[in-house]
């Protein structure tokens, strides 16, 4: 079997190797005193002149009659495949593997062949079938050109996290001549999962490959997703991360919604860093970055500038280092 793995596709041999097993394997005598031969036989004679009708017809009656053996549903998987039928071809395929783990290549080549079928006429479901029985055989099987068509589909369908392996293998094939938009999609994947710092990376390389006035979406993005995660440093004590990110999200000035609770952590973090002069300045920012005018936050901002100024440094629990 000439099926390979990784990053390299299927030889145009490996595709029909299962045209070759059902040309040969119970020609050798299989099936020798069993009621079915006759039909595995006609079934033979009728796949061999193009008839897979009636090449499935005879393959199902000789299952039916008790030719369950590896070799036999073998012959019904792969007549399903090249009749288009993915879920009946990896029905029978997995029958057949069960008993005969040899038989995975040429499942695998069968459920590729599907695959990259199903790309060619825009059938992602199709294609996302198909590779995941072939990867059901042979998990370590990827398939470069068909990366980029899987992971948009395990997006569209909300799958964020299958479809990020996906991404990354996409990318990763550019080689230098990347598309904005997969960047773009692979950020917004690592953003719908929580993971924020994988997303800012993404995000960052798509704005560098796009021009200034393109830019609108992404700055929210990025200053949304550094909001959050200075957020999460900041309860884990990482002060000085956290405040790079958020210094992020106000030097974009998105989402202008968030610029107010931007500006507030912003001087608690420079508040508890001791920057206490830097700290009152940001404080007196929210009040200049609230839109509505009347938010709790203005108030409390206001509180904390006051009291940084008028009562001392230590009078509150708030801060431990002004």
């Amino acid at each position: 079997m000439n099926l390979r793995t990784g990053d390299k596709c299927l030889s145009p041999a490996s595709l029909v190797l299962a045209g070759v097993i059902i040309a040969s394997t119970l020609i050798s005598g299989c099936y020798a005193g069993r009621g079915d031969e006759s039909s595995i036989l006609r079934g033979d004679e009728a796949y061999a002149r193009g008839d897979l009708d009636a090449a499935l017809a005879e393959y199902r009656l000789a299952v039916r009659r008790g030719s369950d053996d590896a070799p036999a549903l073998a012959r019904v998987a792969h007549t399903y495949a090249e009749m288009g039928r993915i879920d009946e071809a990896g029905d029978f395929y997995h029958q057949a593997v069960d008993q005969d783990p040899s038989l995975a290549d040429q499942a695998v080549s069968d459920m590729v062949r599907l695959a990259r079928a199903a790309r060619d006429r825009d059938d992602l479901f199709g294609l996302a079938s198909a590779m995941e029985t072939a990867m059901s055989f042979r998990p370590g099987v990827t398939m470069q050109d068909m990366a980029l068509p899987l992971a948009r589909h395990y997006f569209r369908s909300g799958e964020y996290a299958t479809a990020l392996p996906y991404y990354q293998t996409s990318i990763v094939g550019m080689q230098g001549d990347t598309i904005p938009d997969v960047v773009f999609e692979a950020a917004s994947a690592y953003d719908e999962v929580g993971d924020c710092r994988r997303a800012l990376l993404y995000y960052e390389e798509y704005r560098a490959l796009i021009s200034r006035y393109q830019r609108g979406e992404v700055d929210w993005k990025i200053g949304s997703c550094s909001l959050r995660l200075a957020q999460e440093l900041r309860s884990e004590g990482v002060d000085d991360e956290a405040l790079a990110h958020i210094e992020r999200t106000i030097t974009l000035g998105e989402p202008r919604s968030l610029q107010a609770v931007a500006y507030f952590d912003i001087g608690e973090i420079l508040s508890d860093l001791g920057r206490c002069e830097e700290a009152m300045e940001a404080f007196l920012q929210v009040r200049r970055a609230d839109q509505t005018g009347t938010s709790p936050l203005v108030e409390r901002a206001q509180w904390r500038y006051d009291e940084l100024r008028f009562v001392g440094p230590t009078s509150s629990g708030l801060g431990t280092g002004c």
